[in-house]
């Protein structure tokens, strides 16, 4: 299960971290340190994402 998650991450994390980064930008935070944060934060957040997906994929075989 660990490959579907990391095959998962590679998908989900560009993808959450980038959503956190159009957030931050939509509010007007135009500096670097709450981009990276938003980036960092949306890359963590994906983490047990793709695990839960991945066990949520497990568990249709």
């Amino acid at each position: 299960m660990i490959r579907l998650a990391s095959i998962l991450y590679s998908m989900i994390g560009p993808t959450l971290a980038g959503s956190a980064v159009v957030v931050v930008l939509t509010m007007g935070q135009v500096t670097w340190v709450p981009i990276v944060v938003a980036a960092v934060a949306g890359a963590v957040l994906a983490v047990p994402v793709s695990w839960i997906v991945a066990r949520k994929i497990e568990d249709l075989r």
